[in-house]
């Protein structure tokens, strides 16, 4: 990594990253633990966002595990590995998604070079991400599950960060860790919470209720709810045509929750 252009701004507290201001137009999809559907959600609301006159970049920032091109059927030349490497500059890793009307920077699952970035290779990947921020209406990070190094740094630069989350207790109890250690290390980040894969709107409004009330019995915060997304077997069938749910199946349950989701991310810029 020899090669790679690292950009260092000032450290704000020894062994933390850099102070940022939040870039508003940047939205992170996070998640406590995997297997929430927060890839599914990134791709599916990248393409919403699009459908609604939203110039959107949709970057794969789960390092080391990344799988945006596979659910979409991309096969890219240039991936985030090659910026990593100096092989190219972020920007010459960015393709179109034709279908879906968003431009996408896949990562590349398995790569040793991502999953173990160095703090300053990580500020200085995240760094030339911003510099992107000027030529999109909004740019969509998905990111790894969990808390680590990677996650905290686009965190603390994301205009507003989803928080998705089941009704499953894990789900719920790994969801509420996330919201704890995001507000001990940056209070006042703008939190929002989508209850994904619920039997129905008002079963996703009482998964949220229990998440509300331990962050306002133990935290005293109140992430509003962004969104629910009703469960629905033509996710799996997207998914597994690897196309987006709003080409394959745009009639759905599913994708008339991710629509509602995109307009209100919308009203609230």
């Amino acid at each position: 990594m020899s090669n790679t252009v690292v950009y260092l701004p000032q450290m704000d507290r020894p062994g933390r990253h850099p102070a940022t201001s939040p870039t508003r137009n940047m939205v992170c999809i996070a998640s406590g633990k995997g297997g929430v559907g927060k890839t599914w959600l990134a791709v599916s609301l990248s393409h919403a966002l699009a459908r609604q006159g939203s110039s959107t970049l949709l970057f794969d920032g789960d390092l080391g595990l990344a799988n945006v091109d596979v659910q979409l059927g991309l096969m890219p030349d240039r991936d985030l590995a090659g910026v990593v490497e100096g092989d190219y500059r972020l920007q010459d890793a960015i393709v179109a998604h034709a279908g879906g009307g968003f431009d996408v920077l896949a990562g590349r699952s398995g790569s040793a070079s991502l999953a173990s970035l160095e703090s300053a290779s990580l500020l200085g990947l995240r760094a030339e991400l911003l510099q992107q921020a000027t030529r999109y209406d909004r740019i969509v990070v998905d990111l790894g599950a969990g808390i680590d190094s990677a996650v905290r740094a686009m965190v603390d630069a994301a205009g507003c960060t989803l928080v998705v989350t089941t009704d499953e207790p894990t789900a719920l109890t790994d969801a509420y860790a996330f919201i704890k250690l995001t507000n001990q290390r940056r209070g006042g980040s703008d939190l929002r919470v989508v209850v994904n894969m619920a039997p129905s709107h008002r079963e996703g409004e009482r998964t949220y209720a229990k998440l509300l009330k331990a962050c306002e019995g133990f935290l005293k915060l109140s992430p509003p709810l962004a969104g629910v997304i009703r469960r629905d077997e033509r996710v799996r069938d997207a998914i597994r045509h690897q196309t987006s749910l709003l080409t394959r199946h745009p009639g759905s349950e599913a994708a008339s929750d991710i629509e509602a989701l995109a307009r209100r991310l919308l009203d609230s810029a």
